[in-house]
């Protein structure tokens, strides 16, 4: 899938990606009412949350300080260390032909096409673009065929000169001609390619695409000419600033407000420059939004658009305010004319089961560990807390309201133990085994000679397992103040299923728990609530097999924004250990997280994140493709980094993206993804939460959700309206 927020591409830097727009297929096929069932793609979890507002109740003028990760690398999003802050000013600078609703449905973008549609399919797939009128480059030149054209050749994959981190369907296209006039385009492709409307968002102009050099380096760091309601004024990096201004060649409603700063802040510092009024709109933890929801009242609910169920008006499980804290009045004094708006991201975090080597490597045992999670429970640990919809997401592919979407997680089965234990035992895994008996051979070695010791050596021996006892009895103290023991701070591993359950037992609670996940930071994960209890039930005993135990190692980063993330990590660990599975959690530094670990395949277990592509087609084959040897032995992996791919799958993404059928294509798509269940090289635990701090005056602005947003209608609301409600702010 095309990077947002998340591991589609290698490196750390990967796990916070932007996608490019997301659209869906063509040529849809009417259904009868009445004849067919009830479409299983059903409706976004979440809607919009962005205090919408109309242009005639917003402000002219004013600056919004907005919060980044970082000033880009590179302003081409094309490029590999393209990330979340490059997509989101190519949003407000450049054509995109089309974009996404708040419901998660693709939409052509009126600013920039008339219409484009599919007007030849033999002897070869043409579409014609009809572009609008007034659509020029802000040098005064017109969008055209030599724009599309530049773009197509710099991505075709044919020029290894140009550095491109993507090519998938420009690489299907054989020529781009002018059509009956300057206004149209026709792209003939060489191959059918369902995902056309993928192509040209964004779409630079041919002075960015026209030569190497130019692509490579010439938009990097700047952007000489732009055809957006904005354009890029300023990067400074010296106090990490983009500075983006209207675009006085803008054809389109004219922008509201006069300048947008995107200005880098670390996500621990979000708080502190709010409340200093530095900032009018930033993402942030749980942490942070429970803070800024005491400072504002909730909000009455109003339906939100495409969302299938309103999200809860709770201020994020806020303390009663007639018990506030010294500091939570603190709080609402400084957060005050700030409110928390939040959403689901068209994102999902995933347990990813390395099936490359290992325990891993069969089936059946990956399918065992499936069948141990309940995602339901896991889905509720991170979301419930937040007032969001806490359901498990049932597709690799898609997501609730996208047009590919079906739940299809029957594939695989819920929640069941025993016959996770039976699939574990028919791949050879039984409860002790040789290494059970080869423990009772030393207990019993060990026990004759301790009587060959003689009295001293049996007190020397119950003194030590006092004193065993004494820092059992210690660690749960600190375990009860503090949370489990910084999961291993010492060596940064720790066991899960050992007979010191101070790492994750019935004892455990949600409150624990939180202490853990104070802050989200850009790690995918989770949020843990109060007052939840860790999942009861008694412990399996652990399995073994050719004299080798049933462990698995479960790698997790180690900084202070991923506690949220191990804290999800640490229940899994629990749940696999109803079964007899034992794990050990290691943390290792963010840096070298995902290289090191999840991209080499250093790991059994692991969690991250992938975006939902309207495109599944195109973005989610490299990451279930089959690995294949590659010219120099290695294994060819592309984006699959859980090793477990089959030919079947592959060859249904062959046929769901030569497919022009927009119902063919999307049921192609959906047996993929039963298939991919079955296979159980990763499991969909839940959509990510969207938290955004807002100015309570701002308007058309926060949490996105699906939708692109509408640079032009942002502002802020006229000092004599009030904020308009909104269905999902606490």
């Amino acid at each position: 899938m095309s990077h947002i927020a998340v591991g589609p591409r290698p490196g750390p830097s990967a796990i916070t990606r932007s996608v490019a727009f997301l659209t869906a297929g063509v040529l849809a096929v009417p259904l009868l009412a009445g004849c067919s069932d009830p479409d299983p793609a059903g409706k976004p979890l979440a809607g919009q949350d962005i205090a919408p507002a109309g242009r005639a109740e917003i402000a002219e003028g004013g600056t919004l300080r907005w919060a980044v990760d970082a000033v880009p690398e590179t302003l081409n999003t094309f490029q590999s260390d393209a990330d979340a802050t490059t997509t989101r000013i190519a949003q407000a600078t450049l054509p995109s032909m089309f974009r996404l609703d708040a419901g998660g449905r693709p939409e052509r973008n009126p600013s920039y096409l008339e219409s484009a549609k599919i007007v030849e399919t033999e002897p070869k797939q043409v579409v014609l673009y009809k572009l609008n009128q007034q659509a020029v480059w802000s040098d005064g030149r017109e969008i055209g065929a030599a724009d599309f054209s530049a773009q197509w050749r710099a991505l075709s994959g044919k020029d290894s000169a140009y550095w491109t981190a993507r090519n998938a369907g420009y690489d299907r296209i054989e020529k781009i001609e002018r059509g009956g006039n300057d206004l149209e385009v026709r792209v003939t492709f060489g191959r059918p390619y369902a995902d056309w409307r993928s192509l040209f968002s964004p779409l630079y102009p041919k002075e960015v695409m026209g030569t190497p050099d130019s692509f490579n380096d010439g938009a990097r760091r700047k952007l000489k000419v732009s055809a957006g309601p904005f354009a890029v004024k300023k990067i400074d990096r010296k106090d990490d600033e983009v500075l983006l201004t209207r675009n006085p060649r803008w054809w389109g409603e004219r922008a509201k407000l006069n300048e947008i700063v995107l200005r880098a802040v670390p996500r621990d510092e979000r708080a502190a420059e709010l409340a200093a009024g530095k900032l009018d709109l930033a993402e942030i933890d749980a942490t942070a939004a429970k803070r800024i929801a005491l400072a504002a009242p909730p909000r009455p609910k109003t339906p939100s658009a495409g969302a299938s169920s309103s999200v809860s008006s709770t201020p994020l499980m806020g303390p009663d305010l007639h018990a506030l804290t010294p500091l939570q009045k603190r709080d609402r004094a400084r957060f005050r004319g700030f409110e928390v708006r939040k959403s689901l991201e068209p994102s999902y975090t995933q347990l990813a089961l390395n099936g490359g080597d290992g325990p891993l490597a069969d089936e059946r045992v990956r399918r065992a560990v499936a069948r141990a999670l309940d995602r339901e429970e896991l889905a509720k640990l991170v979301l419930s807390p937040l007032g969001l919809p806490a359901e498990p997401v049932g597709s690799h592919l898609a997501l609730a309201g996208q047009a590919a979407y079906a739940d299809n997680s029957g594939a695989i089965g819920g929640q069941d133990r025993k016959e996770a234990q039976a699939l574990l035992a028919d791949a050879g895994w039984v409860p002790g085994g040789p290494v059970e008996e080869e423990k009772k051979k030393g207990e019993k070695a060990a026990g004759s000679e301790a009587e060959k010791g003689g009295k001293a050596e049996k007190e020397k021996g119950k003194a030590e397992e006092a004193e065993k006892d004494k820092g059992k009895e210690k660690g749960k103290d600190k375990d009860g103040e503090k949370g489990k023991k910084a999961e291993g701070e010492d060596d940064g591993t720790y066991i899960v299923g050992e007979d010191d359950k101070g790492h994750g037992d019935e004892g455990r609670t949600g409150e624990h728990l939180a202490q853990e996940g104070k802050q989200q930071g850009g790690a995918p994960g989770a949020y843990a609530p109060r007052g939840t209890a860790a999942p009861a039930g008694p412990a399996a005993r652990p399995l073994a097999k050719d004299g080798k135990p049933l462990t698995l190692r479960f790698v997790v980063p180690s900084g202070e924004g991923s506690q949220a993330l191990r804290t999800v990590a640490d229940r899994i660990g629990i749940m696999l250990e109803r079964v007899g599975i034992r794990t050990v959690i290691t943390k290792v530094s963010d840096e070298s997280y995902f290289k090191d670990h999840i991209a080499s395949g250093q790991y059994d277990l692991a969690l991250y994140s992938w975006p939902a592509s309207a495109y599944p087609a195109t973005d989610a084959r490299p990451i279930y493709a089959k690995p294949v040897p590659a010219a120099d032995g290695s294994l060819n992996v592309e984006q699959n980094y859980t090793r477990v791919g089959t030919d079947q799958v592959d060859q249904l993404f062959d046929q769901a993206i030569a497919t022009l059928d927009e119902s063919e294509s999307r049921s192609l798509i959906r047996k993929a993804d039963s298939r991919i269940w079955a296979a159980a090289g990763s499991l969909p635990l839940f959509q990510r939460p969207q938290l955004i701090a807002a100015r309570t005056s701002t308007a058309n602005v926060g949490a996105f959700g699906f939708g692109t947003p509408v640079y032009e209608d942002m502002g802020f609301l006229k000092k004599s309206l009030k904020p308009t409600p909104t269905a999902s702010t606490g």
